[in-house]
C-alpha cells in the first residue's frame, strides 16, 4: 500500500480538445466506470476519476499497473478502440510522482489558466463519489483531506488565486464591477461559441441571475440556457432584448455587427455597456462615441487577465514549496500507517501478558486493590510501548522503519502470537 498509488492523465497537454470531449467522463459515466473497475479488477483500492474540459484523469491504488487497462475501461465505455486513443494518456506509475500530480491538479498548477479555481470544486465532486461508492479508502481519505488543506493554505498564503486569470473570467469580473450598483442587472450573451459559453459558465458564479442567451444557431443557445439555469431567445429577438439588456456580450463572428446606427437606435437610460470577445471586433469602433455606451474589447480583458496571471506566475515558488511540505507530511503518515499494524501486535502481546500476570494474584483481592493494580499496570505497559512506538515513528523518517519491525517481531514474537489469534 505505501508505493502504489498510480494515475493515467489525458490533458490539454497531450490531447486536442476534439479528443479531449469524446474521453470526457460525466458524473452519472464517472459512477459507472468505478462500479465496473470494482467488477473487473481485484487488486484495486482506492479509485478517483477526475474528469474535466481540460482533462480526464483516473487515480488508483493497486500493486499491479492497470494503465491499459483502465483506459480500455474508458474507452469501452464510450464506444470507442482503446488502440486509437491509448496515445493520448500519460501513465504515472512511480507512487510519488502520481501522488504529487494531484496535488499540482488540485492546486491548479496545471490548468490552462493557471491558479484555475472550478478545479478544486471538480476534485472535492469527484472524492464525494469515490467515498459514497465504497472505493476512497484511509490513504485516499487522508490525502483528500491534505489536499483540501493545502488548497486553504494556498488561498490564504499566496497571491495565487487573485484577480481573474482567463478571458472570459476577467469578463465577468469587469460585468460585477459594471453593475455594482444596478438591484437586478440584465446581461444580454450574443452568440455561444468557446469563449461565449465559458463566459456564461462563469456568470453562474456570480449573482446576476437575469441572463439571457441568443444563438444564430437556437439549438446551441437553448442547450447553453439549459446548461445554467438561463433563459434562451431565438436569434430574431436579438435587438427587442438588447433594448432591455444593461449589458451585452458579444461573441458572434461577424464584423461591426452592432454598428454605431443600430446601437444608436436602443434605449440607454443610465448606461450600457458592450463586452466584445470578438475577433474581428463585432461591436463596431465609433460604438464608444454613443452617450452612455461603454465598450470593452478584447484587447482590454487581456490586459486585465495578464495582470493577473502574471501575479499568479510570480506566486508558482511559494505554492510548490507549500506542496512539496504538505506531501513530506503526508508521507509520513502513510509510513507511520504501514508500521502499525506492528505497534497493534505488540500493544496487544503486552496486554495478552498483563492480563495473564493479574489473573493469577486476583483471588482474595478486594474490588478496590484489583482497580489499583490494574491502574497500576496499565501504565507500566503503556509506558513500555511509548519508547518503541516514538522510536518507530522517528525510523519512518530516516526510512528505517523496517528494520526496527523486524526487530520487535523477533523480540516479541510477534508473527508467533498473530498465528495464535489466527
Amino acid at each position: 500500500m505505501l508505493e502504489n498509488f498510480k494515475a493515467i492523465s489525458a490533458s490539454y497537454k497531450s490531447t486536442p480538445l476534439e479528443v479531449r470531449e469524446l474521453l470526457a467522463i460525466s458524473d452519472l459515466d464517472a459512477g459507472d466506470f468505478i462500479n465496473k473497475a470494482k467488477e473487473v479488477f481485484e487488486d484495486l483500492n482506492d479509485l478517483l476519476v477526475v474528469s474535466t474540459c481540460n482533462r480526464t484523469e483516473v487515480y488508483y491504488t493497486s500493486s499491479e499497473d492497470l494503465s491499459s487497462e483502465l483506459i480500455k475501461l474508458i474507452c469501452a465505455m464510450k464506444g470507442m478502440t482503446s488502440e486509437k486513443y491509448q496515445q493520448y494518456f500519460v501513465t504515472l506509475n512511480d507512487h510519488f510522482d502520481a501522488i504529487r500530480h494531484l496535488y499540482r491538479v488540485s492546486m491548479g498548477l496545471e490548468s490552462q489558466v493557471v491558479g484555475d479555481i472550478q478545479i478544486s470544486n471538480q476534485i472535492k465532486r469527484a472524492y464525494q463519489l469515490s467515498a459514497d461508492l465504497d472505493m476512497a479508502g484511509p490513504f485516499l481519505h487522508r490525502m483528500m483531506h491534505s489536499v483540501f488543506y493545502t488548497n486553504k493554505r494556498v488561498s490564504q498564503e499566496t497571491a495565487f488565486r487573485n484577480g481573474a486569470a482567463s478571458v472570459s473570467y476577467a469578463a465577468v469580473e469587469m460585468i460585477e464591477e459594471l453593475t455594482v450598483t444596478l438591484l437586478e442587472p440584465k446581461v444580454l450573451v450574443v452568440g455561444t461559441g468557446e469563449i461565449g459559453a465559458d463566459t456564461v459558465r462563469n456568470l453562474k458564479n456570480t449573482n446576476i441571475e437575469n441572463v439571457q442567451i441568443t444563438n444564430r444557431t437556437f439549438e446551441k443557445a437553448e442547450q447553453l440556457a439549459t446548461e445554467c439555469d438561463y433563459k434562451a431567445l431565438p436569434f430574431d429577438q436579438l435587438w427587442d432584448a438588447a433594448h432591455k439588456a444593461d449589458v451585452i456580450i458579444s461573441s458572434l463572428p461577424i464584423a461591426d455587427f452592432f454598428s454605431k446606427e443600430k446601437v444608436s437606435e436602443l434605449e440607454i437610460l443610465a448606461f450600457k455597456c458592450f463586452v466584445d470577445l470578438s475577433v474581428p471586433r463585432s461591436v463596431a469602433v465609433d460604438v464608444e462615441n454613443i452617450p452612455g455606451v461603454l465598450v470593452y474589447n478584447v484587447d482590454d480583458i487581456n490586459n486585465r487577465a495578464s495582470k493577473a496571471l502574471e501575479k499568479r506566475k510570480a506566486s508558482i515558488p511559494q505554492v510548490e514549496a507549500i506542496i512539496e511540505e504538505a506531501i513530506s507530511e503526508f508521507g509520513e503518515w502513510a509510513r507511520e500507517m504501514v508500521f502499525s499494524p506492528t505497534i497493534q501486535k505488540l500493544k496487544s502481546s503486552l496486554e495478552q501478558i498483563r492480563q495473564e500476570e493479574i489473573g493469577r494474584y486476583m483471588k482474595g483481592l478486594e474490588d478496590d486493590e484489583i482497580k489499583k493494580i490494574d491502574k497500576i499496570t496499565k501504565g507500566i505497559m503503556n509506558k513500555i510501548i511509548k519508547i518503541p512506538v516514538l522510536q518507530l515513528k522517528a525510523a519512518c523518517k530516516r526510512d528505517e522503519a523496517e528494520t526496527l519491525v523486524d526487530v520487535l517481531n523477533d523480540l516479541f514474537n510477534l508473527e508467533a502470537q498473530d498465528l495464535k489469534k489466527k
